[in-house]
């Protein structure tokens, strides 16, 4: 397993300070977290950047790849409504051919409740970034995306719910995004997603795909139970069946998702392009009109920032704002610092509505001599 280089303790003192400050209660979390729990809720794109162990008779386990899950896991376990947490430790992701460290030390902070999600956002985000400052770097910028705000403008844009649903579903993953607008989603794709249990009871379905993994001597994928994939096998065949984008709908997304630049300038363009029913876009665009006056107020440079509109993360359980520190001495793929918003997983772990935001550091792409 690749390492990345130590980082001096002044410098790592340095950029722990800003999170140490934040009021947040240290916690640690196992190293070992299910395996199928990590797939179901940040998406299969993950798996192949996943250790994955399993001990003679137990289910298969994974070192954890970030902290995120295990901290929100570990706040429902504690029984509160909200809770802010500060971590520091290792972090494991296999890198495949690449030269980069798959053992390494991550600094974060995961907050949970509260009843002010924007600024709940830019504390986020200026906490990253003001830790990223620390290293040393002086080319540094912070980009972010919003999911939920693409969402609101597909609302805007009125299509039928099943194609509105479809759209919004594959916004993280560009080459399914792709394949809707360009059209090529179209040809062969209902018979691709046929449900091959149509026509009985989710009941008898989950039994009958029980019955045949018996027979096969086969289990599921990472653990997959029968009602999940039940379930899926019905949804996709269901948004298989919706409409497709006119063309006029198809180039007025793409227009959207062209969008990146200075914060207020791509906002303004967003509302020039949104269609008619524009309630939810409306308040999106002026949460972000809050947003950019906290971030300010954060101690952030606006000028070094900028909003993408295509930006996304393959993590499935990220649904709102996302954002990277960047250094231009780093690669695209290595930012120093990232963190996003992500309500709904709280409930998929099972603990009710919720709000939750958070943000890691990478103490050594922070470090102004790192390069990892």
């Amino acid at each position: 397993m690749r390492l990345e280089p130590a980082v001096p303790a002044e410098a790592l003192a340095a950029i722990r300070a800003p999170f140490l400050s934040a009021g947040a209660t240290p916690v640690e979390v196992p190293v070992l977290q299910p395996l199928a729990l990590l797939l179901e809720l940040a998406g299969e794109a993950m798996r192949p950047r996943l250790f994955v162990v399993q001990a003679e008779g137990g289910e298969e386990a994974a070192l954890r790849p970030d902290f995120t899950i295990a901290v929100a896991r570990a706040h429902l376990d504690g029984g509160v409504s909200g809770g802010r947490y500060f971590y520091e430790g290792k972090a494991f992701r296999a890198a495949g051919a690449t030269a980069r460290a798959e053992e390494f030390l991550q600094v974060g902070l995961e907050a949970f409740g509260g009843d002010d999600p924007v600024a709940a956002d830019a504390q986020a985000a200026g906490l990253a970034w003001r830790a990223s400052l620390a290293g040393g770097r002086d080319d540094l910028t912070l980009r972010f995306g919003d999911i939920a705000l693409f969402a609101a403008f597909i609302d805007s844009l009125d299509l039928a719910p099943l194609l509105a649903a479809r759209l919004k579903r594959v916004f993280s993953r560009p080459r399914l995004l792709a394949a809707e607008l360009d059209g090529s989603a179209r040809a062969g794709e209902a018979q691709a997603a046929v449900n091959p249990l149509a026509g009985v009871s989710e009941d008898q379905a989950v039994a009958a795909l029980a019955q045949l993994w018996a027979m096969a001597g086969v289990s599921p994928v990472g653990g997959r139970p029968p009602e999940e994939i039940v379930r899926r096998l019905a949804e996709r065949a269901e948004a298989a069946r919706a409409p497709h984008l006119t063309e006029d709908e198809a180039d007025v997304i793409r227009r959207y998702l062209a969008l990146s630049g200075p914060p207020q300038a791509v906002l303004d363009q967003v509302a020039a392009l949104a269609g008619p029913a524009r309630a939810s876009l409306d308040a999106a665009l002026k949460a972000w009109t809050a947003r950019l006056e906290a971030l300010a107020a954060q101690g952030v440079a606006l000028e070094r920032c900028t909003l993408t509109t295509a930006f996304g993360r393959a993590f499935g359980y990220y649904d709102g704002v996302l954002f990277e520190v960047r250094s231009a001495a780093l690669a695209e793929d290595r930012p120093v610092a990232a963190g996003g918003r992500y309500d709904g997983l709280i409930a998929r772990l099972g603990g009710g509505a919720g709000g939750a935001v958070g943000c890691m550091v990478r103490p050594a792409r922070a470090l102004a001599a790192g390069g990892e």
